[in-house]
């Protein structure tokens, strides 16, 4: 069978799966949500064969890709045939579907947006079993605008047509070191207007600030290996330029999982030995992560020494211009570090996304921070996560929602265009067969 064939065929397959009652969860092999959810044992709709890809356009610019492929099988692809998806994010496991569904950044969204800005067409499988193909300007457009965070809600993505970049063989990175934020928010600035092709930066701390940018070249005098005993994010502050592969570079966050490999050792060389090359990456930190969040081991051990953890894993678009005061709100009540920072472009795509609403003029940034915050007193559940969400709401940006979160209903409907929700809603899902974005990413349903 062709590729297009075998898509139908499973395709079909799928929607057939559905069938009447409620719509049940996804089955996946991997997943990057980092948010706590109900553990009840549920149907599950499982779509794993839909993780090829099936056809390009080098003149055009687009790959079409199934749902449930990763960016690792992806770029694969995509790599020996001279171009990349134009936004790839961060870690290998993040499926095609996933970072349409959710939200994908990475250093090139400084000029491509995120992911969703990048889509041509979804073809999406409905809570109730019917195919819909979604274009900007089709029939089925307001779902096209309205699948960006809306978490399987509305439906599967079943294939993607993403746009893409010509790409060549190597990188070449540049870091540039400041101690003042405001700086670190210029030189960010910056260094968008130019000529890079990835731009991204990391606060390590108050008076610690790196800005990375880094272009495509066709040759290197010498290239890094990060994919082993040697540790990106400690080369920041070390290195005035280097040059990776492109492929390395792509997931030079993989490797350490940015910088969180630390909370399991793993940056010890000993320990790097045993793991090996194969195991340094974010397949492994997951899996270990979902094994201590289901047997609460940081939890007990913190509780043991009298503290009282939180998980605070976070990433925040904040307009560029009050950049500078939520860096400092960080530094100043959560005290995180380091923290990611990536420049990013909102809605490019010729409409307005409702569910995650970035406007088009100004220049955002994302912010990145994930770690356990402990407290010698009992807060209230979710209290530093509050505060970052109020925080967020007060300077006009927006926060992802695969991790915890804590708002009111009035809160999210307000920040997560929820009027525009129920509309999509009652046309995709009118029975209501998928759980509702309110009770899935907030009350964990």
């Amino acid at each position: 069978m062709t590729p297009a064939s075998t898509h139908d065929a499973l395709v079909a397959r799928a929607a057939a799966q559905l069938g009447a009652g409620t719509a049940p969860a996804l089955r996946k092999d991997s997943s990057n949500l980092f948010r706590d959810r109900d553990r009840q044992r549920r149907p599950r709709l499982d779509l794993r064969e839909l993780h090829h890809v099936l056809a390009c356009d080098t003149q055009a610019g687009w790959v079409d890709v199934e749902g449930l492929a990763s960016y690792e099988q992806l770029v694969d692809w995509c790599l020996p045939r001279g171009f990349m998806p134009a936004v790839v994010p961060q870690l290998k496991t993040i499926t095609a579907g996933g970072a349409a569904a959710g939200v994908g950044i990475e250093a090139t969204s400084f000029r491509h947006g995120l992911v969703h800005d990048t889509l041509l067409e979804i073809e999406v499988l409905l809570p109730a079993g019917e195919v819909v193909l979604c274009t900007p300007d089709n029939a089925h457009s307001d779902l096209f605008f309205g699948f960006a965070n809306s978490y399987g809600t509305l439906g599967y993505a079943l294939r993607l047509r993403l746009a893409t970049i010509p790409v060549q063989p190597m990188v070449h990175v540049t870091h540039r070191r400041t101690a003042d934020a405001g700086e670190f928010f210029r030189l960010l600035h910056d260094a968008t207007r130019g000529s890079a092709d990835f731009v991204d930066g990391v606060a390590f701390g108050p008076g610690d600030y790196v800005v990375s940018s880094a272009a495509f070249c066709a040759r290197a005098p010498w290239h890094s290996d990060y994919t082993y005993m040697d540790i990106y994010y400690r080369s920041l502050r070390e290195r005035a330029e280097d040059y990776l592969s492109t492929r390395d570079y792509l997931w030079r966050w993989d490797t350490d999982w940015f910088w969180c490999s630390r909370n399991f050792g793993a940056q010890h060389p000993l320990v790097r030995r045993l793991l090996g090359r194969r195991r340094l990456n974010s397949r492994t930190y997951t899996r270990w992560m979902r094994i201590n969040a289901r047997w609460q081991l940081t939890r007990r051990l913190a509780r043991l020494r009298g503290r009282y953890p939180e998980s605070v894993v976070q990433d925040v678009d904040i307009p560029l211009d009050r950049a500078p005061q939520f860096l400092e709100f960080l530094q100043r009540e959560i005290g995180i570090a380091p923290v990611w920072a990536c420049p990013l472009r909102g809605e490019l795509a010729g409409g307005e996304f409702p569910l995650y609403r970035l406007p088009a003029a100004p220049l955002y940034v994302n912010f990145g921070f994930w770690d356990t915050i402990e407290s010698p007193v009992q807060l209230e559940p979710g209290h530093y996560n509050r505060l970052v969400e109020r925080e967020v709401l007060r300077l006009g940006g927006i926060k992802s929602l695969y991790s915890d979160s804590f708002f009111t209903r009035e809160e999210f409907a307000a920040a997560y265009g929820q009027a525009q929700y129920e509309r999509l809603k009652r046309r995709y899902d009118p029975q209501g067969r998928a759980a509702h974005l309110y009770d899935k990413c907030v009350r964990r349903a």
